[in-house]
């Protein structure tokens, strides 16, 4: 178990609170005891299983699953009868072990073979035992659903129960016919009949009693009316009472015989209770969870604490249930930063990030999610330090400051490398030059011991040591000094001002009086604070623009997303355009070859017909061969098309033309009258004008 000092730090942590507030959430009197004394572990089997837990019921809860725990009632003491031979259970209590025993079988129905390898650790708190449905079918056998015993149960009840049948018609036949009888005579009182001592009897005048015959069992308040029991009906009603009392001790023995037959499955039963208890338990975990936005974080089992926009989890409701804002923080304490020192003006939010911290940390291990982000990393810790606020001691006759001292001792002579500490306003309530002199030995006293903490402070001098001190680092309280509002934001690697003189000047105190109490502090001091308060006034202004600087990235990188978007959509379109070129080429080759197939067939019907195969013959050749020519001239005719561009104009010498019959290119030498030498590799040919079309390269054209 983890250890505490003061006895007091679980309630300055408030902690107290939030077990009250994860009782109420709870059903069973075995959960509200659990939360009333919840444990806080420092083994991490322990708290990744609990924490495991809690995340999958809350899983469950968020994705509206109905897990089947519906048993909410302490039967503790049953239980407790069940084991204790001779005892016997009532039917209303044999049927509250009934629904014990339903709803531990709808549990285990519901854990089937998926769902176990889906929550893993929600099994566990049923793998160590069974169903047995044998308890179900017992009381079953004895009880009906009103927790009566039923005739069947034994055959002496049934006989019984039988014979008063009988009787008590028989009864209900004579009295009847009294009272009719005496209805005539005018004797009854208006009620007719009654009840007492279990017996019917008759409600008669009291001056007409003598006229009745029978048992007088009472009378009325006022003395107006008697009660007898006519004496026709006296055997009867000794023969029920007396069939009533068998009855009675036959129930008695059965319900004996079930609770001894029950005896045997008494732990089995108790394991059920707990059951019940523990997954109600897990249940008030995770609506906590969910009402404070908990989360799993990383667990480390070193000391360890890196929070990621942490909430104080009561301070979260309170806020949402005022409908304000509430400050995330962000700190991080290891090996190399143990210490954090945050300063920064009153109200500022110093003890509530330090409680935030603390509280965090014990929740955590205490099984119970907590309001980080779940990127966040925290250890265990086995010891929790803190000192917060006015401890002084009437009983021990101890100032405020003595009383400091003396838990700083204690921090000092206890504190080991996995102990977390927590410590507000160090060294306050002494001269400062002395209080923050022996606050800077027992800041280095607990770096030197490998300690975790938090510190808050106004003192310079913690400030300034802060960043020259191995493991300790400065943290500050955002301010808004033009507007004088705290804004509850921690800023971890630089000390923060405490912006004495700023509120002053900003509430309207006189100019001589804060000139004067200028002169009196240190130059170099107020020097100090003069830099802190300019210092983070620069960097307000450079997270302003860092924050620009984000939206405009973002508005960047989402237009870039948008540039991509309509490229890909053009890449696209132009895909379609070619698919749909290359289609209509196969669509013309088609019905080019469809032509020719029609064509040849034509031909080849004719030659079978045709007395002159010959001349059929020719125009078979004709067909196929100037089909071929003509392919090989488009051909030509695409390759020239792709190098030239025909322009047409004035045939002369030194110019280049393509030649129409046989598709070459060639320069002019000379014109010859209608002719024209033209210039072809090394071979100069004479042709005509008219075979002949100027062209230009495409290459020359396009530049």
């Amino acid at each position: 178990m983890i250890r505490f000092f003061p006895e007091s730090a679980l309630q300055q942590l408030e902690f107290e609170k939030v077990k009250t507030l994860l009782a109420e959430y709870c059903r069973t009197e075995y959960a509200k005891h659990k939360a009333s004394n919840l444990r806080i572990h420092t083994k991490k089997e322990f708290i990744e299983t609990e924490l495991q837990q809690t995340n999958e019921y809350k899983m469950l809860l968020q994705g509206g699953q109905y897990f089947p725990n519906d048993f909410s009632h302490n039967i503790s003491k049953e239980l407790k009868l069940l084991s204790i031979p001779g005892a016997v259970l009532s039917g209303e209590q044999f049927l509250l072990v009934k629904k014990l025993a339903e709803n531990t079988g709808n549990i285990f129905r519901w854990f089937d073979k998926d769902r176990r390898i889906a929550y893993p650790a929600l099994t566990k708190v049923v793998s160590d035992s069974y169903y047995e449905k044998t308890i179900v079918e017992l009381i079953n056998e004895v009880l009906d659903e009103t927790g009566s015993v039923k005739d069947s149960a034994s055959d002496a009840l049934a006989d019984i129960r039988m014979k008063l049948y009988r009787k008590r018609n028989e009864l209900r036949r004579v009295f009847d016919k009294i009272v009719g009888k005496l209805n005539k005579l005018g004797v009854l009182a208006d009620i007719e009949e009654s009840f007492m001592n279990g017996r019917r009897v008759l409600a008669v005048f009291a001056e007409q009693k003598r006229q009745i015959k029978g048992v007088l069992h009472g009378e009325s308040d006022s003395r107006r009316t008697t009660f007898i029991e006519p004496e026709e009906t006296t055997e009867l009603n000794n023969d029920i009472f007396s069939l009533e009392n068998e009855e009675s001790k036959e129930v008695y023995r059965i319900l004996r015989k079930l609770t001894e037959q029950l005896n045997m499955y008494a732990s089995l039963l108790k394991i059920y209770f707990d059951i019940a208890g523990e997954f109600d338990f897990i249940n008030a975990k995770a609506k906590l969870a969910i009402a404070v936005g908990g989360n799993y974080p990383m667990l480390f089992d070193k000391a360890h604490v890196k929070l990621i926009n942490a909430y104080h989890p009561l301070l979260l409701l309170y806020n949402q249930n005022n409908n304000k804002p509430t400050i995330p923080v962000n700190l991080s304490l290891n090996d190399k930063s143990r210490i954090l020192v945050i300063s920064g003006p009153n109200a500022g939010g110093k003890t509530v990030t330090l409680k935030t911290a603390g509280l965090l940390q014990l929740m955590l291990q205490s099984g119970l999610l907590v309001p980080v982000h779940p990127d966040s990393e925290m250890g265990i810790f086995k010891q929790i330090m803190i000192h917060i606020g006015d401890t002084q001691s009437l009983e021990f006759e101890l100032s405020t400051y003595s009383s400091h001292l003396k838990n700083m001792k204690h921090f000092m002579e206890n504190a080991n490398g996995r102990t977390l500490f927590f410590i507000d306003e160090l060294g306050s309530g002494s001269d400062p030059n002395l209080g923050g002199a022996f606050a800077e030995v027992i800041m280095e006293e607990l770096a030197h011991k490998h300690s975790f903490g938090i510190v808050t402070t106004h003192y310079l001098n913690l400030k300034v040591m802060a960043n020259k001190v191995p493991g300790i680092i400065n943290g500050a309280m955002q301010f808004d000094e033009k507007n004088l509002l705290p804004m509850y934001k921690l800023i971890v690697g630089k000390p923060g001002s405490s912006y004495t003189f700023s509120i002053a000047e900003r509430i309207g105190l006189e100019k001589r009086l804060i000139d004067k109490a200028r002169t009196l502090v240190d130059e170099d001091h107020f020097r100090l604070d003069k830099l802190l308060n300019t210092a983070e006034s620069d960097l307000q202004q450079i997270e302003k623009k860092e924050k620009e600087l984000h939206r405009l990235l973002k508005e960047n990188e989402r237009l870039k997303k948008e540039m991509e978007q309509v490229l890909n959509k053009e890449r696209h379109q132009q895909q379609v355009e070619l698919l749909k070129q290359q289609n209509k080429i196969t669509e013309d080759r088609l019905a080019y070859l469809k032509d020719m197939d029609r064509k040849l067939k034509a031909l080849v019907h004719e030659w079978k017909r045709s007395d002159k195969k010959e001349e059929v013959m020719k125009q078979m050749n004709a067909l196929l061969f100037d089909q071929r020519q003509k392919q090989v001239a488009e051909k030509k005719d695409k390759k020239l098309d792709e190098k030239f561009q025909e322009t047409g104009g004035e045939i002369k010498p030194g110019v280049k033309v393509k030649m129409l019959k046989n598709r070459q290119v060639g320069v002019v030498k000379e014109i010859r009258g209608k002719n024209a030498v033209v210039q072809l590799g090394v071979i100069p040919i004479t042709i005509g004008l008219s075979d002949l079309v100027v062209v230009v390269d495409k290459a020359d054209e396009t530049t």
